[in-house]
């Protein structure tokens, strides 16, 4: 077995001074979003999560600016549905749906937390997209930040949510058939996700070819079966609100645009660096699937 490589002093204050930033930016912005809640108490459940939703990120983009590192941001993904669910499960009385949601959405908002924070260095660490953001942008940066990397992330993560308004919140229909599919959808994406995410971390600490590319596994079957966890994740969501007010049809705005943002964003981003960095990539682009799995084409 390979001994695990020591830390860098450097690296190990980057972690520590980024765990200390984390904590006071979801701190400040958990503080931010029950002020907002007690000062708009008895108005309409939906409107004070979403305001609250857009103060918090507002206060997480403050320390992302003072500590110059958008990726303070990246947790908020995962993090900010967790409080959502809770409080509108609360308004509704957590019934058995509410329960099944908000254990679903907590198992995957931790386990996704966990697995960023495990990846990233800390302050000495800023996502790729980001950096490549400051270089095209210049003195516009955080005011780019601002709109594309921390507000229209959350705009994009509460659409996600309001399918499941109805669900907690509101009086809806008994249990039935959609959410025992809602369940074992979201379940069946949370593990996906999770087998995708320890196959690339154990890939990557055992590979010493940094122009080796993962191709076993499930990422033999799709380019990105991480991805398509996530996008399933979110439409097993939707399932939930379906099934406890079929007239709320429309919310599944919010999964699609989710489902566009890794269609047209994430995967093309991704891929293009990839194939900057590995010469094999390309042969990858055109054998296999970028996130739905069907028969590997065979090179001409």
């Amino acid at each position: 077995m390979r001994p695990t490589p020591a830390i860098p002093a450097e690296t190990a204050l980057a972690r520590h001074r980024g765990r200390v930033a984390l904590a006071l930016a979801y701190g400040f912005a958990l503080a931010a979003a029950l002020g907002v809640g007690r000062g708009l108490h008895g108005r309409e459940p939906l409107w004070v999560a979403a305001f609250a939703d857009v103060i918090a990120t507002g206060a997480v983009f403050l320390v992302s600016m003072a500590t110059n590192n958008s990726s303070i941001y990246d947790p908020y993904w995962s993090v900010a549905p967790i409080p959502v669910v809770l409080y509108w499960a609360s308004v509704g009385g957590f019934r058995l749906r509410a329960v099944l949601v908000v254990v679903l959405v907590c198992a995957w908002g931790v386990r996704l937390t966990a697995n960023q924070l495990l990846r990233w260095r800390g302050l000495l660490e800023e996502d790729f997209r980001y950096r490549e953001l400051r270089r095209r942008t210049g003195r516009a940066y955080w005011a780019a930040s601002l709109v594309g990397i921390h507000l229209l992330p959350t705009a994009w993560v509460f659409l996600g949510l309001v399918p499941l308004y109805p669900a907690l919140a509101l009086p809806s229909r008994p249990l039935g058939p959609l959410d025992g599919l809602a369940v074992a959808l979201a379940s069946f994406a949370i593990a996906l996700e999770a087998a995708a995410d320890l196959q690339l971390r154990r890939f990557l600490a055992r590979r010493n070819d940094r122009s080796e590319i993962l191709s076993r596994g499930l990422w033999a079957l799709c380019r990105h079966p991480n991805y398509l966890g996530e996008i399933l994740f979110w439409w097993g969501l939707f399932l939930f609100g379906l099934s406890a007010a079929p007239h709320w049809a429309w919310a599944a705005i919010g999964p699609a645009a989710i489902t566009l943002l890794f269609l047209l964003v994430s995967v093309p981003w991704m891929d293009r660096r990839m194939r900057e960095g590995h010469a094999a990539y390309e042969e990858r682009l055109r054998s296999t699937p970028s996130l739905l799995p069907w028969p590997r084409r065979r090179p001409s």
